[in-house]
């Protein structure tokens, strides 16, 4: 993506958006982070609370070291930094879906350190985000307001449940790149097997850090690393969904604009996104923010790593998402673009291997992308739900590369395997939809049309590209199960084009 493609035009001349984001990330665990209680979606409100969780007196946190493992995995699937040794903070704050009245989390000292993340943007080109930091730390409950119009109720189910906080740098400029990050940081995630990424459910939001600038001062801050170069941040928090980053995004620093451009100053605070109305509001400023009064969690001593078990976890990694896309491109051929697009479901991805062996890749990959993935779509499935086996698209581009159906023939065939109706080769004997290779049948076709239409066959000699509607006269005749290659050679014969 260009520079000058990033610019936003105010009234008084361009400026330049400057994010960075805070993804919040649950834990694939079945227990909490310091706590033994039972982690899932759907059980009852408090159904899922331990004594921990509840912030009874005398109660005293485990960490969980399978969620360390998990962070661990994280890190190095972001190319970043394992600190060997981390501490866990205090943070206070006193609200009511918070027992304890504080939050232990990691400020100093976290179990990530600095990482990059290679992002493709919609353009195919590639952008680098730099991280920052993830640490460990726990989720809050839920307060429900609608339940009643005089009480509130608060569900502690997901109180302690274990979060990774995933904090880029400053190094994101346009809505398109936010949400081409995102999208990638979810797709690192289920390949590692660290988070779900189901972001309705909550599993996975992300809290948006915006500022604006004047053209070029983005370009100073990276010459400097001096922050008086970009402008005031306001942060919105938990959005969860990609179209809801983007709307945020763009409505905010419009915002931001026109408060500057009228003579304003941008006060620093935390906003919410409201997707009814596309707009974000204040939750509070600066001036009200709390005073965390971080420090050390006296209940936890600090975490020490060994760098052998990092090592283990290392090699342990499955395949990633950069690594898989590399390796479709040169062991399948595939471009660039249908190698993204496969490894950004892990399970297309595979599916598509399954499929491909032994035939047209680029071809499987077609079928895989548009026609298998456009029919899970329309059922709101997810991919990893197909109830196609990959040897039917396997035995599908057979029949294509063996001419036994040709591409227009297999969407039909294709709709009836969907259907039920049997594997390709079924579907093609029951139907009658093989395709017509005998060259005596097409040359009856085609003479019986040449001689109906003596003044269209005279035109194709000064205007050869008419020879398209003869084409489809003659598939149309033979109920388009002739061999398209073989009725484009008998035709040129018979009207004389070289």
């Amino acid at each position: 993506m260009s520079e000058t493609s990033k610019l936003i035009q105010g009234r008084t001349g361009p400026w330049e958006i400057v994010m960075g984001l805070e993804i919040h990330a649950q834990v694939a665990s079945k227990a909490k982070l310091f706590s033994g209680a039972a982690v899932g979606f759907g059980a009852g409100p408090n159904e899922q609370v331990s004594l921990v969780d509840a912030g009874f007196p005398g109660m005293l946190p485990t960490l969980n070291r399978w969620c360390v493992e998990q962070a661990v995995r994280t890190g190095l699937g972001l190319k970043a930094q394992i600190n060997l040794k981390s501490q866990f903070d205090r943070k206070n704050y006193f609200y009511p879906d918070l027992p304890t009245g504080y939050q232990i989390s990691q400020l100093y000292h976290p179990i990530v350190g600095e990482g990059v993340v290679e992002v493709e943007a919609e353009d195919g080109s590639f952008f680098n985000v730099g991280i920052e930091r993830l640490h460990l730390e726990q989720d809050a409950g839920k307060l429900i307001h609608d339940l009643s119009p005089s009480e509130s109720y608060v569900d502690l189910n997901r109180a302690g449940t274990a979060l990774m906080e995933i904090v880029s740098k400053p190094d994101l400029r346009s809505p398109e790149e936010a949400v081409a990050y995102v999208k990638k940081i979810r797709t690192i995630l289920i390949y590692l097997g660290a988070c779900d990424g189901d972001m309705e459910k909550g599993n996975l939001r992300a809290d948006v850090n915006v500022s604006v600038c004047r053209a070029g001062q983005y370009e100073k801050f990276k010459a400097t690393g001096d922050f008086s170069h970009l402008g005031t941040r306001c942060e919105i928090k938990n959005v969860n969904s990609f179209r809801f980053i983007s709307q945020a995004i763009q409505y905010e620093a419009r915002r931001q604009i026109e408060i500057l451009e009228d003579g304003g100053a941008i006060i620093q605070e935390t906003r919410l996104f409201d997707p009814t109305k596309g707009e974000t509001r204040s939750m509070r400023s600066k001036e009200e923010a709390h005073d965390y009064r971080y420090f050390p969690d006296p209940d936890l001593l600090p975490l020490e790593l060994e760098q052998a078990w990092i090592e283990e976890i290392k090699a342990s990694l499955p395949e990633l998402p950069d690594e898989k896309r590399n390796r479709l491109m040169s062991d399948y051929g595939l471009s660039q673009y249908d190698a993204v697009v496969l490894i950004s479901d892990q399970a297309k991805a595979d599916y598509f291997e399954a499929a491909a062996k032994g035939r047209d890749a680029k071809l499987v990959a077609n079928w895989v992308t548009n026609e298998v993935s456009a029919r899970l779509a329309a059922s709101g499935q997810e991919f990893s739900a197909n109830p196609l086996p990959a040897a039917q698209v396997a035995e599908l581009v057979q029949l294509i590369e063996e001419g036994v159906i040709s591409s227009k023939i297999a969407k039909e065939v294709f709709d009836y395997v969907w259907n039920g109706e049997g594997s390709p080769s079924e579907v093609v004997e029951k139907h009658g939809l093989k395709q017509v290779t005998d060259t005596g049948a097409i040359e009856k076709a085609v003479d019986d049309i040449i001689a109906a239409n003596p003044d269209k066959a005279a035109a194709v000699a000064e205007k050869p590209q008419a020879i398209g509607w003869f084409v489809g006269q003659v598939m149309k005749a033979t109920g388009g199960k002739a061999n398209p290659a073989a009725v484009n050679d008998i035709l040129k014969a018979k009207l004389g084009i070289s």
